[in-house]
């Protein structure tokens, strides 16, 4: 496995083995030199110019005139060289051959390659988003790339994060996309920003740069970079991905100050309230197809070559703001739809705006907050939870409470995730029953008297309050098992708390960890 460090030291290494082979060179060099000069003093007559030598005798005075005066011109030609002279060529030579095919399509021209290459584009977030395009950019001769992360390279991000590699998993993102990009084209600056973007350091990272792509996955922290581009005046090239859809926007264009009504739009005109923290799904929860994260990447990409190479010009048209939708089952794929203008009332570009650069560097906007925050919830009391080593003792056949013998028939085990991620892996003896049936099972009280209570209930409730047995409930983290506990017990299957029902804290991450180490990671 190699990181960092490692990359480092084979670097020293090979610079030391250059090193060695030019103090080779130079030896030799010195003893050639050492060679002639003793050659030179033991035959004093070689010490003249040869030429001198032969233009003193037969040559006509005027010819001899005339190599002398070249001669001169020469000499004074190359003392001229130290002058670093004009470039006859706006690109570098290896430049009209590496970008020669966009070069010659009218849409770019040398005119729009020279913005590339003098362009500075941001990109926040190096995973499935950023990894494709940063790879275009980087291939379209963008001069300057700065990327933005604070995560390491772990294997689940091989398979849709296509600059990283298995030999860098472990190493930092950022570090790990410099090596493939720098592979890719070396003409290329990059500039590493290793660590996460807060609003304290927004500002800051982003002022140097003329345009900012959003690769990020979390609302928080699409909130914060559309506000730090509206404050500084810079566009904004947003995009998500979730399972087989994907969405992407061209934000604040043109970019005008606040206040101004024919700037484009923010992501808080767009979207002014963030969505329900618990109805924000991640990557490793919902699951991601890798080519469709792949393309909204390379529409982000395409999208930056568009505004850096447009003419910068009052009378250049600018497409009107609009969300293209994709979804990779559907036909046709991509559909677009017209966005409004700012919004009258926006926090971050409206007259009545806010949110201001003060605000963000002295850290007083919590965007965590305003987003909330999803993450292990503590729904349940420690009577109602059991951990996994006590669980596994439990199937084994010690009661962990009353230390009697016990079996894996005497209870009910429940496990909550989806049939897809069941088919994956599961507890021996486990039963799927999907939280998503169980959160929209209406309790029994809820029906008419007219309705028949059982016919009412789904069937997995029926079959439940056939059995009396205890029931443990898990997920994959640990968090659906808690709620699906209190579900079941508004549905009245504990028989008002005569019956244990409880979930096995930290879900199937935690069994994998403290009990069973082969159960599938995924």
């Amino acid at each position: 496995m190699v990181n960092a460090v490692d990359l480092l030291r084979q670097q020293i290494i090979a610079c030391e083995t250059t090193l060695r082979d030019l103090h080779g060179q130079l030896a030799e060099a010195e003893r050639v030199q050492q060679e002639r000069e003793k050659i030179l003093r033991q035959k004093p007559f070689l010490s003249h110019d040869p030429l001198d030598h032969d233009m003193n005798f037969g040559i006509p005075d005027d010819f001899r005139s005339e190599v002398f005066a070249v001669l001169e011109h020469e000499s004074s030609a190359q003392a001229a060289s130290d002058i670093p002279a004009k470039k006859k060529w706006p690109l570098e030579k290896n430049e009209y051959t590496r970008y020669g095919r966009q070069l010659i399509m009218p849409e770019v021209g040398l005119h729009g390659q020279l913005s590339l290459k003098h362009a500075r584009v941001l990109i926040v977030g190096v995973g499935g988003l950023g990894c494709p395009a940063a790879a275009y950019l980087v291939g379209a001769g963008v001069g300057t790339v700065g990327l933005v992360d604070g995560d390491t390279v772990e294997e689940s991000n091989l398979h849709r994060q296509i600059l990283h590699s298995t030999a860098r998993v472990e190493m930092t993102k950022v570090e790990s996309a410099i090596v493939a990009l720098t592979s890719l084209n070396p003409n290329v600056k990059l500039v590493p920003h290793i660590g996460r973007l807060t609003p304290e350091t927004a500002i800051a990272t982003f002022k140097d740069y003329n345009l900012i792509l959003d690769c990020t996955d979390t609302p928080a922290s699409r909130y914060l970079i559309s506000d730090t581009c509206v404050m500084l005046g810079k566009r904004l090239i947003s995009a998500s991905a979730l399972r087989i859809d994907g969405q992407l926007m061209v934000l604040n264009n043109p970019p005008l100050p606040p206040g101004d009504t024919n700037g484009g739009p923010c992501y808080r005109c767009v979207f002014p309230k963030p969505p329900p923290p618990e109805s924000v799904v991640s990557c490793g929860d919902g699951g991601i197809l890798g080519p469709v994260v792949g393309v909204m990447g390379v529409l982000q990409a395409l999208e930056t070559i568009k505004l850096l190479t447009q003419p910068q010009s009052s009378s250049a048209a600018i497409d009107p703001p609009s969300l293209l939708i994709f979804s990779a089952y559907s036909n046709p794929m991509f559909r677009s739809i017209r966005l409004r203008s700012r919004k009258a009332k926006c926090a971050a570009c409206s007259t009545q705006a806010t949110i201001s650069p003060s605000a963000l560097t002295s850290g007083s906007l919590n965007y965590v907050q305003f987003c909330g925050n999803v993450g292990p919830i503590n729904a349940l009391t420690p009577q109602e939870r059991i951990s996994p080593k006590n669980f596994a003792k439990l199937r084994s056949g010690v009661n962990p409470f009353t230390g009697t013998r016990s079996s894996k028939d005497n209870h009910i085990l429940i496990d909550t995730r989806e049939e897809v991620q069941f088919e994956l892996g599961s507890i021996d003896g486990s039963v799927n029953i999907p939280f998503s049936a169980i959160e929209t099972t209406v309790p029994i009280s809820e029906y008419s008297k007219d309705h028949d209570m059982e016919a009412g209930q789904e069937g997995w409730a029926a079959q439940l309050r056939q059995s009396e047995k205890p029931i443990f409930v898990i997920c994959r983290r640990g968090n659906d098992s808690q709620m699906s506990v209190q579900k079941m017990k508004q549905l009245g299957l504990d028989f008002g708390g005569k019956r244990f029902i409880g979930d096995i804290r930290g879900g199937l991450e935690a069994w994998r960890k403290s009990v069973d180490a082969e159960f599938p990671d995924y």
